[in-house]
């Protein structure tokens, strides 16, 4: 067996996009989500002037992964995901039943991340980013709230770029999580409150210090990446009733 010829690790933009409890759909309706995640995640990046040249993709099923090029302004990305993406979902939802809801985690986060001839990405920068995605405290705030999404920014992120409220972000919305991995605690922050909505006193940060670790369960496996770019399929007026028994995923 040959082993993959790897490249140089490179700084990247890393956005995650996963969709809840999408393993508890059947196959046809989890084969109509992820072409509405597509759309989502497209409109998403094309609003935030991101051309397809400076992207890279990975498709994970259930969720999808990109890599973009640093010469994209960060501010702009953050701007985007806490106002168009939402819109953008809403637009979609709304032609559903309440039962074929799609509702996203999203992730922004950045680091060096290599790949190598079998397209496989690889890097704990990476790695990093997917904790944050399957954490319990992203999972969490999503099911506590009524919107059809939540973002997480990672501490180098925050730190960089939310704190200093570019135009259209607003630091005070967005409140401090820790989150356990193998590694040890690290620390993210969450658009909005658990059970609040985004700009309520509930949502701003806590100034007496950060959130106590929850137990977490993050043990993160990454094979078999696949990138390019897939467009997406809009769907018109059709309505669709995906009515399924209910229950938790913990995926």
């Amino acid at each position: 067996m040959r082993e993959a010829a790897m490249t140089d690790p490179v700084y990247r933009t890393i956005l995650l996009f996963d969709i809840e409890q999408y393993g508890s759909r059947d196959d046809v309706e989890q084969a109509f989500l992820r072409r509405v995640l597509y759309d989502v995640v497209d409109s998403t990046l094309l609003t935030a002037a991101v051309d397809e040249t400076a992207r890279l993709r990975a498709d994970r099923g259930d969720s999808v992964m990109e890599l973009i090029d640093t010469a994209v302004p960060v501010p702009a990305l953050v701007k985007t995901l806490l106002t168009e993406t939402p819109a953008l979902l809403h637009n979609k939802n709304r032609l559903l039943a309440t039962s074929a809801r799609m509702r996203l985690r999203i992730v922004l986060s950045s680091g060096y991340v290599a790949v190598d001839d079998l397209d496989g990405w690889v890097g704990s920068d990476l790695n990093h980013a997917v904790r944050l995605l399957n954490s319990d405290p992203l999972r969490d705030a999503l099911k506590q709230r009524d919107s059809d999404c939540v973002l997480c920014v990672s501490e180098g992120v925050y730190q960089g770029v939310v704190r200093h409220g570019p135009l259209g972000v607003r630091p005070e919305e967005f409140h401090r999580v820790t989150v356990g991995t193998k590694e040890g605690p690290t620390v993210a922050w969450v658009h909005g409150g658990p059970g609040s909505t985004p700009g309520s006193p509930e949502a701003r940060p806590d100034a007496s210090g950060p959130d106590l670790p929850a137990p977490q369960r993050n043990d993160v496996r990454i094979s078999g990446d696949q990138y390019g770019q897939v467009g997406g399929t809009h769907y018109g007026d059709q309505r669709f009733d995906f009515t399924r028994p209910g229950g938790d995923e913990r995926r």
